[in-house]
């Protein structure tokens, strides 16, 4: 039952073996999300355009909803950015295994995957290498990826532009390379059926890929930098998610076509594996060169994700320590490199650790669910603000009244909906130990409490 996704269960009654999948309408899923995300940016957007400085959700919470709501957000950014790259790490992890097979190298199974495995895990052949369930072993390679970055933020990195754009391009580059190649090898007959599940199908496959968007939001905290914020800030956030949106739908309609949906069920690098399957067959040599293309664009993407996201969520830590909500531990800075040194190895080892033991399946859906409830917070405010304080000012508002934040809510919701219950009793579980904390620590000591 805890593997049946809440709204499969509340409305049939019956426990799934496992969640429906998309299939290849996962590119509808797709469309879905950025639906929901556009909703969300625009309300993101004006509750960023409401205090004059550049921050995060946290940020914009304290200032406008008060402290315990500040907290929730908070507390679920930090599950919303671990999730999200311990996910990428194990995904990084997969590419460095397919990276060293392309050179012929093969290190032992036991500690290049994950200690939880709930689909198991098989060669190419089919052969059981791992049946599901948990066994002896540790990802070794995602564990290091997130421990090297951390020493890098500790020693001090200023984020480039041009570095930036350069990654991005190489992203791009791999992407259309990749999408131009799988053309000519596509097998129409995996599209069918399409919808193998239906829109119970989608809605889980929404879900699943939702992590996939996160950082989007970024584009809506510029509404003081905008010369008219009310018409480009909208533009911006939905050109950014039309731009990714034809991006992931390419990809997953030539993947798609390329192998059976199926096969992919569990796999953390299902492009590269695809590839390699494919660059065995006669005629697909091409697709091993390709393959080393996508590997290389691959990992400079998931490498800048990590990095990206290790930075928000140790300054998250940072930020509610300043505020008095967490031990002022978290809020030292180095006093050589004038880092929040604690903070980023706190946050390093509460990334790498896990990433270590479980499957990108288990880590991504924690990631769902916690930026899914930030986003329903973020558009409950804004309706709250509208009515509690009508004369502050705003960069930014929201077209329409409340309808759009409460269409946002209604859909975040609906996407939390397609998560197993088991990530429902796991989330309710963290509130539930962040609640804890607040109510007998943070209240006490945070900059609002009074003389003690």
């Amino acid at each position: 039952m805890v593997n049946t996704p809440l709204a499969s269960y509340i409305i049939t009654h019956t426990a799934l073996a496992g969640r429906p999948g998309a299939g290849p309408a996962i590119a509808l899923s797709m469309i879905l999300v950025a639906f929901v995300c556009a909703l969300t940016g625009l309300c993101y957007a004006e509750l960023a355009s409401m205090i004059p400085i550049a921050g995060s959700a946290y940020t914009y919470t304290y200032a406008t909803l008060g402290e315990l709501v500040a907290w929730i957000i908070g507390w679920d950014l930090i599950l919303e950015y671990a999730g999200s790259n311990m996910s990428v790490s194990v995904g990084f992890a997969a590419h460095v295994v397919d990276l060293l097979d392309w050179f012929g190298l093969h290190p032992s199974v036991q500690w290049i995957s994950p200690a939880y495995l709930p689909e198991g895990l098989q060669d190419l052949a089919g052969n059981w290498l791992y049946h599901p369930g948990w066994h002896f072993g540790f990802n070794i390679p995602a564990f290091l990826i997130v421990m090297v970055i951390t020493m890098v933020l500790v020693r001090g990195i200023r984020e480039s532009a041009s570095t930036n754009n350069w990654m991005v391009g190489l992203k791009l580059i791999a992407i259309l390379i990749f999408v131009g190649t799988a053309i000519g090898f596509i097998h129409p007959g995996n599209w069918h059926p399409f919808m193998p599940n239906g829109w119970s199908g989608v809605l889980t496959g929404g879900s699943i890929i939702f992590f996939t968007y996160i950082g989007f939001d970024s584009v809506s905290t510029a509404a003081e930098e905008c010369n008219n914020p009310q018409r480009d800030l909208p533009i911006g956030i939905i050109a950014t998610l039309i731009v990714c949106t034809v991006l992931y739908v390419a990809v997953a309609i030539c993947l798609t076509g390329l192998v059976p949906w199926q096969s992919m069920v569990g796999d953390a690098a299902p492009v590269v594996n695809a590839l390699k399957k494919l660059s065995v067959l006669p005629g697909g040599h091409p697709l091993h060169w390709v393959r080393l293309v996508v590997l290389f664009g691959a990992l400079m993407g998931m490498i800048s994700s990590i990095l990206v996201y290790q930075i928000g969520q140790s300054r998250v830590w940072f930020s509610m320590s300043r505020d008095g909500l967490l031990p002022k531990v978290f809020s030292n800075v180095h006093p050589l490199f004038r880092t929040p040194a604690f903070s980023t190895w706190v946050a390093g080892f509460v990334v790498a650790i896990p990433a270590g033991v479980f499957d990108i399946g288990t880590l991504a859906d924690l990631s769902n669910i916690g930026t899914l409830f930030a986003f329903v917070l973020v558009s409950i405010g804004v309706i709250v603000l509208r009515f509690r304080e009508r004369e502050r000012h705003r960069g930014f508002r929201v077209p329409g009244g409340p309808v759009i934040p409460a269409l946002s809510v209604i859909f975040c919701f609906l996407l939390m909906a397609g998560l197993p219950i088991i990530t429902w009793y796991r989330f309710v579980i963290w509130l539930v130990i962040g609640l804890f904390i607040y109510f007998l620590y943070s209240r006490h000591r945070s900059e609002f409490a009074g003389p003690r």
